[in-house]
């Protein structure tokens, strides 16, 4: 069982955030301030993810881990530059750090300032003329100004220029009011290009060392992937499979690595045992009612394997897996209107591409094939695959899912073909799901249970059962020898094929409408019947019956 990776180490790796979205940002010198203090943060985790997994008696690890280059010097230049916490862009608050320049930090304490500026200056100059009701505003036409009443004019000092004159009231302005309203109104875009000109240096800098990041982010993505496989494994009690250069694939108790994680409280996934290999059981056909997990199956199967690969434990109690060059699915139904492929087409087109690309070494999962046209054609194609894979398919391992319940003779012709059906157990007109695959075939696929359990008007059901009943009856009365082959026309219309000729039996009533008419007569009182109302009888039997 696998040990889990502490906590720290997966938090860590967690903060670090998309760093190498971001070194592209900074390549194209597009990345805005917060992406590069994240960056900073990033550089700042290595060393304590760094420490954490040294020396932890793996080789690998520390091989690993070794390869991890330091970033502290340009960790502390981002530090030194950039302001703690920057404003989203430049222009939209402090991104440069107090210190790095000191105009900036000037024009900064000015803009932050003013008020505090023009309140002394005012205090300042009122004690300086005895003018107590001295103040300094401002207004859009000549910015900045000294307003004095006009019985305190005699005492303004000769310097100040008169700007304009009110009722009560003049004002002035002044060299240094001035110079201070220049400087004020000229901050913010001056703040703007000396942050815009540091930010762009950090930027360079920064570029200078991108493969250097770049390497470190392989190396911590690698190890992000490992501590989450080992938390999984952990959690999930996965066991570490036997990777080897054999053909065999041999699962114990396997399961789906995510529908075991979505089964409601107080249940369990089932698992289920695999064994495939080149020599004696080289491909399954897997036969099975809907709705009982065959699905299931094939993709867990292709979980485990492929999970494997990427060197991830597994969700079995044991697993010894023949490494596999190519992984084929043939699942669900999809199909491509716009350039006039039905769903058939696509999937004879994708299994082609399966039959064609075929190796020794090759996991083959197919499910359903052939569905999607003709039960006749379907199954002659399904036939021909399995045979093709038998034959000519240089022993690629493959799980075949199918309904073709016909195609489980195909064991007693091909040596490496063994039949496994997904286990039921009927209870009167239910079915229980169990869920876990057994040897042999099987010869039902309950699709009206599930159509049942979808919701489907009764009716429909009644119809399904009686047309189903139908035709099994006169399959086992073909197989017997005792009719020819029914056709759909001939259940329908309530006739048997018997040498050729079209004859109406009234001793096996599987027709919906030979039921209705025998229950008519059941429900006839002979006793009491008048020639006339017999007469009547008869006649709408036959117009029923279009005699």
């Amino acid at each position: 069982m696998p040990t889990s990776v502490p906590t720290s180490i997966q938090d860590n790796l967690s903060r670090m955030g998309d760093v190498e979205r971001i070194l592209g940002r900074i390549a194209n010198g597009k990345a805005f301030p917060r992406e590069i203090m994240q960056l900073s943060r990033a550089l700042k985790l290595i060393p304590p993810v760094k420490d954490a997994l040294y020396h932890q008696g793996c080789d690998a690890m520390d091989g690993l881990l070794g390869g991890l280059k330091d970033g502290g010097a340009l960790l502390n230049e981002i530090v030194r530059v950039m302001d703690p916490d920057p404003a989203a862009a430049l222009g939209k608050g402090p991104v440069i750090a107090e210190g790095v320049d000191e105009e900036l930090d000037e024009l900064r304490a000015m803009s932050a300032g003013g008020k505090d500026f023009l309140l002394k200056m005012q205090q300042r100059e009122a004690e300086r003329t005895g003018i107590s009701s001295l103040k300094i505003s401002y207004n859009n036409v000549f910015g900045y100004y000294i307003e004095v009443r006009n019985a305190y004019k005699d005492q303004v000092p000769p310097e100040w220029i008169r700007k304009q004159t009110l009722v009560n009231a003049e004002r002035y302005i002044t060299e240094e009011l001035k110079e201070y309203e220049e400087k004020i109104l000229t901050a913010e875009d001056r703040i703007y290009a000396i942050e815009t000109r540091i930010f762009g240096a950090l930027i360079a800098r920064i570029q200078k060392d991108i493969p250097v990041v770049q390497a470190n982010c392989r190396i911590l993505a690698k190890l992000d992937v490992l501590a989450g496989f080992a938390q999984q494994a952990d959690e999930r009690h996965y066991c570490r499979p036997v990777m080897d250069k054999g053909r065999a694939l041999d699962i114990k108790d396997g399961r789906h690595p995510v529908i075991e994680t979505l089964m409601p409280p107080g249940e369990e996934y089932v698992p289920n045992d695999i064994h495939l290999d080149t020599d004696s059981q080289q491909i399954i056909i897997l036969t099975g009612p809907n709705m009982a997990g065959k699905s299931a199956l094939l993709r867990q199967t292709a979980l485990i394997v492929l999970m494997a690969q990427t060197g991830s434990f597994v969700p079995a109690r044991e697993a010894t897996i023949g490494w596999c060059d190519k992984l084929f699915t043939r699942v669900g139904a999809t199909d491509n209107i716009s350039r006039g492929e039905s769903t058939f087409m696509v999937e004879m087109l994708e299994t082609a591409m399966i039959l064609h690309n075929l190796s020794s070494r090759s996991l083959v999962l197919l499910d359903e094939i052939g569905r999607g046209t003709s039960t006749y054609d379907g199954m002659s194609i399904a036939r021909g695959i399995v045979e093709f894979i038998h034959e000519g398919g240089k022993g690629a391992k493959t799980l075949f899912a199918t309904h073709y319940h016909e195609l489980n003779d195909l064991e007693g012709l091909f040596p490496r073909v063994k039949n496994f059906h997904v286990t039921v157990k009927e209870s009167g007109r239910d079915v229980i799901f169990l869920r876990k695959i057994a040897p042999g075939g099987s010869a039902h696929s309950f699709g009206i249970h599930v159509a049942r359990m979808a919701g489907m008007p009764q009716e429909v059901l009644q119809s399904a059962e009686r047309t189903l009943k139908a035709l099994e009856n006169s399959q086992a009365l073909e197989r017997a020898g005792a009719l020819t082959p029914v056709t759909p026309h001939s259940v329908k219309e309530g006739h048997v094929q018997k040498d050729g000729s079209l004859q109406l039996s009234l001793f096996q009533l599987e027709d919906p409408l030979l039921e209705s008419l025998r229950d008519r007569l059941k429900d006839v009182d002979i006793n009491n019947l008048t020639p006339l109302g017999a007469f009547d009888l008869l006649r709408s039997m036959k117009e029923e019956l279009g005699l």
